[in-house]
């Protein structure tokens, strides 16, 4: 088998500007825009949240009301447990399933 490989000369300086620069900031990082809501599900453990607006159908978002969980309400990731997590409101804990919480979208509160 017949392989071939080119190679490019880089710009004059180029080189040294590479092997000179930390390789973490030579590697694009991906950006976490906290302002976009999304779903509880990918809040981190310890973070606090605010709740931007539950998508659920009628039941679902009358449950969340009844248990506190409205438009605006702030809430801290207590605990995660696969895909159901804990979240404290105040002093009151609730416990929600991966598909509840999943349908709550939330911004990250700065600390």
């Amino acid at each position: 088998m017949n392989s071939s490989m080119t190679l490019h000369a880089l710009p004059p300086g180029m080189t040294e500007a590479l092997l000179s620069a930390p390789l973490a900031d030579a590697l694009p990082q991906p950006e976490i825009n906290h302002a976009k809501p999304f779903p509880l599900t990918m809040a981190r453990e310890g973070e606090q949240v605010r709740i931007q607006s539950l998508q659920g159908g009628k039941g679902l978002v009358m449950r969340l009301t009844e248990l506190g969980l409205n438009q605006g309400t702030e809430v801290r990731i207590l605990q995660r447990q696969g895909c159901g997590l804990v979240v404290a409101r105040g002093e009151t804990r609730i416990a929600l399933g991966g598909g509840m919480a999943a349908k709550i979208l939330v911004t990250a509160v700065a600390p």
